[in-house]
């Protein structure tokens, strides 16, 4: 029930919708058991003689509430679609927006490809689960009910069939339903591996091509997608068995009827039942009958259906991490840094920290540079600056105030991170470097361009800034990739600007050329630079060594060459010994 109610928070406007189909339902069941019971009259009126004109009302009476059942059971229809599509559309933006408001460690405990399939599949499986509810689910209960209420009142002794039948058909639908549920649950999260393969081998295209393992990849999707197929066929295998159990109960129900009612009509001489009866009953049974395999099928669908309103929940009820306090403060003084005994960890069960005794003291204007080797957490200490991550203990101050004091968007507008995996969008170049800021000048663009050396080959283009960027940036270099991304970042005119790793596909003039704009262009901005090259820090006010999570040494390059052997070893490995 808490799950439900998390999901019908997104139903808001289409709560009439929702109601006008319920009500259009019950007109709707309501005529179509009254047919049969005009239909009987009708037999019965033919059977002792009467002629055409007789007939005729109740002809006209019976046409009347089939055209009224068919007007209610459109309108039900229309209703029912218009509050599911609207249902599944708020479910999509709640979704979404939730996402927006997740932080790093909330978007790490739900896999990429796991989001997409939520936010899709599992979607689209609530939208098709909730129309089956306000309409079938209505439908063939109340219908069920209302047939057997008739059956009792027109067919008497012959309403008995219902009392074997509707328990025998009820225990075997449960039965099948019961054991496909568990082959529909696992296939959920089989898409999510699905989707995450997908997604996968998309981004890495060039990889798999370079390395010629397409047919490797075309054979590890078509295994998973194998997977789901069997689990399917196996769920779809026993819900077939629906149909052979509808018509055994079905048969049954009819030679019930008919041998019963038939030797009732004979000794009674058409006195305790007649033939108009037998035939309202028939078709009572058969309304009975359908409405008990369609609850049925409802039962399974909601089943999956609940899986997948499980993990939207999991997303709506997930309680970001890192949240504004009620009396934020809204303005950065400077670009001063200040780590005191910082401890980090990426979660609470795991076994060590990423980060440890952190102490670090960085003034605003400062360029300070940061190296280390593979898994050193270079990346993660500079994550906790903008608050994409909260410290695990420690404290992290920009301008002198705690980041947790901070307003988020107050706080991430005043620092500029270009990541070390680049991201472009689709659109122009303007389009991409206006994610800035969306105010920006031509001119503003322009000079951000020049300073991350990227105009000169923007204007190589034929179309200049208007130059459409495809999808994931597939027609720039890597190279001309992280410069639009500096440009983007120094288009925010941050107080902090953090380039983790962002020149590694530059060369060593360009990148020069760069730091030599920062520090002429934007001397009072705190500048942090984690490369992979020495050269790209070695002019730095301060470098940073880490190792293992944790500051192994700091200084300048001369003090650093004298004082840690982890700085001395990779210049030398870098300049083979020799400054020049």
């Amino acid at each position: 029930m808490s799950v439900l109610r998390t999901i019908l928070k997104s139903l808001r406007e289409n709560k009439k919708p929702t109601l006008y189909s319920l009500v259009f339902i019950l007109g709707e069941v309501f005529l179509e058991v009254l047919i049969p019971f005009i239909t009987a009259g009708m037999v019965n009126d033919i059977n002792a003689g009467a002629g055409v004109s007789d007939i005729l009302p109740k002809g006209l009476l019976m046409v009347l509430a089939a055209l009224a059942s068919l007007a209610f059971g459109t309108l039900a229809g229309t209703y029912s679609a218009k509050a599911s599509a609207g249902l599944a559309r708020n479910l999509r933006y709640d979704v979404f927006s939730k996402i927006q408001d997740f932080s790093f460690a909330n978007i790490d405990k739900f896999s990429t490809s796991s989001l997409v399939t939520r936010t899709t599949t599992d979607i689209t499986n609530v939208q098709n689960s909730y129309m089956m509810m306000i309409r079938t689910a209505v439908r063939s209960p109340v219908m069920m009910i209302f047939a057997v209420a008739m059956g009792f009142i027109l067919g008497g002794r012959l309403a008995l069939t219902f009392v074997i039948v509707i328990p025998v058909l009820a225990f075997g639908l449960i039965m099948i339903a019961r054991k496909a549920m568990p082959a529909f649950v696992a296939v959920f999260r089989k898409y999510d591996r699905l989707n995450g393969s997908v997604e996968e081998n998309v981004r890495a295209m060039r990889v798999v091509k370079g390395f010629a393992r397409e047919e490797y990849e075309t054979k590890k999707f078509s295994a998973a997608s194998e997977d789901i197929r069997k689990d399917f066929t196996k769920a779809e295998r026993i819900v077939a068995m629906n149909a052979p159990l509808m018509s055994l109960c079905m048969y049954f129900n009819m030679l019930f009827i008919l041998f019963v009612g038939s030797k009732l009509i004979i000794s009674s001489m058409g006195v305790s039942i007649n033939v108009g009866q037998i035939t309202a009953m028939i078709t009572y049974g058969v309304q009975v009958l359908m409405s008990l395999m369609m609850i049925s099928m409802i039962y399974v669908m909601l089943t999956m259906s609940l899986e997948s309103m499980k993990r939207l929940a999991e997303v709506l009820n997930e309680v970001p991490t890192i949240k504004d306090k009620a009396d934020a403060v809204t303005e950065v003084a400077d670009g001063s840094i200040d780590f005191t005994d910082v401890h980090f960890k990426y979660s609470e069960k795991a076994e060590r920290e990423a980060l440890y005794d952190i102490d670090l003291h960085i003034d605003s204007g400062m360029t300070v540079g940061i190296l280390g080797g593979t898994g050193s957490s270079k990346s993660t200490l500079v994550q906790l600056i903008p608050r994409l991550y909260d410290v695990t203990s420690g404290t992290v101050k920009v301008g002198r105030l705690d980041v947790r004091e901070y307003d988020l968007q107050s706080l991430r507008d005043a620092v500029a991170v270009v990541l070390q995996k680049n991201v472009i969008f689709s659109g122009t170049i303007s389009d991409n470097l206006r994610w800035g800021n969306e105010n920006a000048t031509q001119e503003q663009i322009e000079e951000a361009c020049r300073l991350a050396q990227a105009d000169d080959f923007i204007r190589s283009f034929e179309k200049g800034y208007d130059t459409k960027i495809e999808q994931g940036g597939t027609n720039v270099s890597g190279g001309q990739k992280q410069r639009l991304c500096i440009a983007r970042a120094l288009l925010k005119k941050p107080k902090i600007l953090i380039l983790d790793d962002s020149t590694s596909a530059v060369d060593m003039k360009t990148d020069a050329l760069i730091r030599k704009g920062f520090k002429e262009y934007i001397p009072d901005t705190t500048k942090i630079i984690i490369a992979q090259r020495v050269a790209s820090v070695m002019d730095a006010d301060m470098i940073v060594i880490m190792d293992g999570g944790r500051i192994a040494a700091s200084g300048t390059h001369d003090e650093l060459l004298v004082s840690s052997d982890i700085y001395r070893e990779i210049y030398e490995q870098q300049t083979k010994g020799g400054e020049e």
